[in-house]
């Protein structure tokens, strides 16, 4: 059957908390709706300026006040776990017509398909969320809901907010407009990830990591991929949704994830080490490359149109001097945006990385768990019994440095060198 939540995979109480928000929400329109409390409601129907409070501690201003519906959301939980799906899931709850979710209406379809028109989602790009995007974001989210229903403002990775943005985002939650519902996705509540006021005023959304068999059971469902692949990239990219769908799709995917774990039969010196860190790098800046180069190009390309490039008319020179600024400004956020998809792919050959150290380090001890990487079991099981479990914990933890590292904006270059450097000694 149609599900509005049907992609969250192995969610279920969570799932449960938003249905039940999504349910007083529904009561919410329907008691400040003009006409018979028990008349069916119509699409676009919304009635008045119905509201949420904003105490965050999850009262409706309605009936129902024990299902939780606030104004303010954080959906958190590790990479993999569906935090954007949940919210897309829960903002497709909100604006269905049965206040269910129930993945056929229209108000479903298109929040699900990213085209309802009063749903806004902000994906980050660049390296962060600056305040003037976030200024406009909470001034076009605090109009009217079109569809009669709510505005929905959807921020994934909040935690990409700048200081400045932030502050904006928090005046909004603080007084929010009536019929407004802020959604973010971070990776924990912790102050790094999210601010203690902006948190405070929200009501959390822990998700887990789920696990394999249900991640596989989407991709043979969803996807159409073959059960025995969709198990493999399930286990291997432990129970990561997106990663799993593309390492089962993607040949050069695979060929990537392949040279990441040959590294550690690579390490037999100094210069191997060094070799190995600029042969990660230099993976991750074409993967990276490859990602942007067609965003890019098509971004270029009209804004040099909408700037008059190529016109002869009178004005065509003075258009074309003015358009200097535009261009500068298109080209430091391709910058950043390049910036960010190195790095991101960088960290998925690092999790990789971690993966193959980890599944060494519960062979040393004989923990009765299954491998990660069933493909590399043999290599682990060398290291396992060459390194012994102390000199596998070193190089799990050499892994995890070099990502806290670059999460701290150190040079890739420099961390991974002295993650590989690390990995050879032992």
């Amino acid at each position: 059957m149609p599900d509005a939540f049907a992609d969250l995979v192995g969610q279920d109480e969570a799932v449960d908390t938003l249905r039940r928000a999504a349910a007083a929400a529904a009561a919410v329109l329907r008691a400040n709706r003009p006409g018979p409390p028990d008349q069916p409601e119509r699409p676009g129907d919304g009635g008045g300026a119905a509201a949420v409070t904003g105490d965050g501690g999850g009262a409706p201003a309605g009936p129902d006040p024990g299902a939780g519906m606030t104004h303010a959301w954080i959906f958190t939980g590790p990479p993999g776990s569906g935090r954007s799906v949940a919210a897309r899931a829960f903002a497709a709850a909100l604006q269905c017509v049965h206040g269910t979710g129930c993945g056929e209406c229209a108000g479903c379809h298109t929040t699900l398909a990213g085209t309802h028109a009063d749903v806004r989602l902000v994906v980050p790009d660049g390296l962060s969320i600056g305040v003037n995007e976030m200024r406009a974001l909470v001034l076009r989210a605090a109009s009217t809901p079109s569809g009669g229903r709510w505005q929905v403002v959807i921020i994934e990775d909040a935690d990409r907010l700048t200081e400045a943005a932030g502050n904006a985002l928090l005046k909004a939650v603080e007084e929010p407009p009536p019929r407004t519902v802020f959604m973010l996705c971070t990776p924990s509540t912790h102050p790094d990830d999210i601010s203690v006021t902006i948190r405070s005023r929200c009501r959390v959304v822990p998700l887990v990591q789920p696990p394999a068999e249900a991640v596989a059971e989407v991709l043979v469902r969803r996807d159409g991929i073959a059960p025995d692949v969709a198990r493999w990239a399930a286990a291997a990219t432990q129970g990561h949704v997106g990663r799993a769908r593309r390492l089962a799709n993607d040949p050069q995917a695979r060929d990537r994830r392949a040279a990441v774990l040959a590294v550690p039969r690579r390490l037999t010196s100094v210069g191997a080490a060094f070799d190995a860190a600029s042969a990660l790098i230099e993976a991750a800046e074409a993967e990276a490359e490859a990602a942007v180069v067609e965003i890019d190009a098509a971004e270029r390309a009209a804004l040099e149109t909408a700037l008059g490039a190529g016109g002869t008319g009178r004005g065509a020179a003075g258009a074309a001097r003015g358009s200097a600024g535009q261009l500068k400004d298109l080209e430091r956020r391709q910058k950043s945006r390049a910036t960010r998809a190195q790095r991101d792919a960088l960290d998925r050959a690092l999790v990789d990385l971690a993966a193959f150290y980890r599944d060494t380090l519960t062979m040393a001890i004989g923990a009765p768990v299954a491998p990660v990487h069933t493909d590399t079991t043999e290599l682990a099981d060398a290291g396992a019994r060459s390194w012994q479990a102390d000199g596998a914990l070193r190089r799990l933890e050499a892994v995890l440095a070099c990502r806290t590292a670059i999460e701290a904006n150190v040079k890739p270059r420099i961390a991974v060198e002295a993650m590989m450097l690390a990995l050879w000694k032992g």
